[in-house]
């Protein structure tokens, strides 16, 4: 075939890759046992040609998939002259290709005609992966041994037939067998969906057709990156944004980043961050680059197709032995909140160069909050619970409420789910008064939820953040409310440490209130019509809108006039 292409066979082909993807992704949703990837929706899937380049991502989460280059990588390697078609490879292994241990990769190289031709790649976050703690994401785990079974590259088919002694080896090391091989069986299934329609549009083209587009496809998400990068000004610049401690130590860990545009081309430089700490928050490369890629993604145009032709034009670095480049045996379990940091701070210092395409700091990533134990019957259950919560503000836009982080696309476990599944009475389950950042454009309200055991006794984990450093507001706006964790027992209310691993009894209660987003521009600049909305919805109270937004209230309302004067006169004394 020419070098030439048809347009409308180039868009048909780029549709069709995204329709599998999406297809794929609901067939996980579908077939899943556990409620953290059925209900919460953690897990991932993509397309990747036979060379292992990411043709298309479904609208899973997004900080899984930057990380499947490296992986891919991996197994590339391991099993360059060994892969047939029926085979499945998996692995979890933070230290070779992974990025923690909950998570398992699942690669089905797919074949026509013996000939390797793609790869279908199915991510999930696993209920339990053994350990010393149920749900393996502890945050106090000091390395990695005991954060659960590490699978290396593996093959747990091959030329479709079972490895029996990794399934029994798995089954051997977890809590909770039937659901995580149950999880693993909708990965595979999903991985053979992927497959049989991938061939279809090999059969359909033919292999020569199909991979010219496919080149072509990379290099038009590459072109419009740098279309995009290109119209921003060349220069440094420069962000930091802080971890509140890492469980064993309350000194604030920073991560930094230096953000350099030159032409066409983003270097991302995360040099000065901290050393690698203690407690289970250090961070894969592989990780670090996921999150660093989507933020950029997320100053691109929705055109912009999301494929491996994105990543040409983006490098990355992090010193070896720092929390974003840990060191063997370093412990990574609850590395997904060192990877939210990360996002808000490329996207602090990408606010310096394209402010219409960022939003102020989020809630800082979801909160886990992971309780297990046993029931009356002795029949073990475990929670892991993924608080969602608010974005900040944005240039022409309030920053939404109770809705995933941008870099996750995952859902809050419904209360009804929650407490039918597990010996869990959820007593709290709202939003935070007055917590959003004030600004022209105001940060979205955290979330406050409580969960009281029932059983006898349980473990519970907690994984929160932004305590003592709260979400940063951009152009003027403030930050949003910092977190705030509470323990209830024997009628006592106690403040909780956001990393915490500790033995609960019947009836403790256990409450957290959940970062807010930060605001968007001046306060004094929003308009009096929103002012007056959330006072209606009690997202804003009288005080609130008095003190920060100078509203001057009458007896029957707003006095607008008067607010106007008001207004002029505070932005005059500034």
């Amino acid at each position: 075939m020419s070098d030439s292409y048809d347009p409308i066979t180039f868009a048909v082909i780029k549709n069709a890759l995204d329709t599998i993807v999406d297809d794929m992704a609901y067939a996980v949703m579908r077939t899943a046992r556990s409620p953290i990837v059925r209900d919460v929706l953690d897990y991932s899937v993509t397309l990747c040609d036979r060379q292992g380049r990411i043709l298309s991502q479904a609208k899973t989460v997004a900080l899984h998939l930057g990380a499947v280059p490296d992986a891919m990588e991996v197994v590339r390697e391991r099993f360059a002259e060994s892969l047939s078609p029926g085979d499945v490879i998996v692995l979890n292994d933070p230290y070779a290709g992974g990025m923690h241990l909950p998570d398992i990769f699942m690669f089905k190289p797919v074949f026509r005609a013996d000939r390797l031709c793609g790869f279908a790649v199915v991510i999930a976050h696993h209920c339990d992966v053994g350990g010393r703690v149920p749900g393996s994401n502890a945050s106090d785990s000091t390395e990695i041994f005991q954060e659960g079974l590490r699978i290396p590259p593996t093959k747990l088919f091959d030329r479709g037939e079972p490895n029996e002694t990794l399934l029994s080896l798995i089954r051997a090391n977890v809590r909770l067998p039937d659901l995580v091989i149950g999880d693993l069986d909708a990965q595979h299934a999903t991985c053979m969906l992927g497959e049989r329609d991938l061939l279809r549009l090999f059969d359909r083209y033919g292999e020569a057709e199909l991979e010219l587009y496919f080149d072509r496809l990379m290099d038009y998400g590459e072109a419009l990156t740098r279309k995009a990068i290109a119209s921003w000004p060349d220069g440094v610049y420069h962000f930091a944004d802080y971890i509140d401690g890492d469980g064993f130590s309350p000194d604030p860990i920073a991560i930094k980043c230096a953000l350099a545009v030159k032409g066409d081309h983003v270097h991302v430089d995360f040099a000065g961050s901290s050393p690698q700490v203690r407690g289970a928050i250090n961070s894969t490369f592989s990780f670090v680059k996921s999150a660093t890629y989507l933020t950029i993604r997320c100053a691109l145009d929705r055109e912009v197709p999301n494929n491996a032709g994105v990543y040409r034009c983006i490098s990355i670095s992090a010193p070896e032995g720092s929390i974003l480049n840990p060191r063997m045996p370093a412990p990574v379990a609850a590395r997904a909140l060192t990877g939210y940091r990360v996002v808000d701070t490329v996207m602090g210092a990408l606010a310096q160069v394209a402010p219409q395409k960022v939003m102020a700091a989020g809630e800082g990533g979801n909160t886990v909050v992971a309780i297990g134990g046993y029931n009356a019957d002795r029949t073990p259950f475990i929670l892991v619970d993924m608080i969602n919560g608010a974005w900040g503000g944005r240039h022409d836009q309030d920053g939404i409420e109770g809705v995933t982080n941008p870099s996750q696309n995952m859902s809050n476990l419904p209360v009804e789910t929650l407490e039918a599944r597990y010996p869990i009475r959820v007593e709290t389950y709202g939003f935070r008064d007055d917590s959003g950042g004030a600004g022209e454009f105001r940060g979205g309200l955290g979330l406050v939820r409580s969960y009281r055991l029932l059983a006898e006794r349980a473990v519970l984990q907690l994984r929160a953040d932004r305590t003592g450093h709260q979400p940063y507001g951009l152009f003027g706006g403030g930050p949003g409310a910092p977190s705030r964790n509470f323990i209830k027992k024997d009628g006592k209310v106690s403040p909780l440490s956001g990393k915490v691993t500790l033995d609960i009894g019947a009836g403790t209660l256990v409450l957290h209130e959940q970062a807010a987003g930060g605001g968007y521009g001046d306060p004094l600049k929003r308009s009096i019509d929103r002012i007056r909305k959330d006072l209606d919805d009690g997202k804003v109270s009288r005080d609130s809108a008095e003190q920060t937004y100078g509203v001057v209230f009458r007896d029957d309302g707003i006095d607008e006039a008067e607010t106007v004067r008001n207004r002029e006169r505070l932005l005059a004394s500034k």
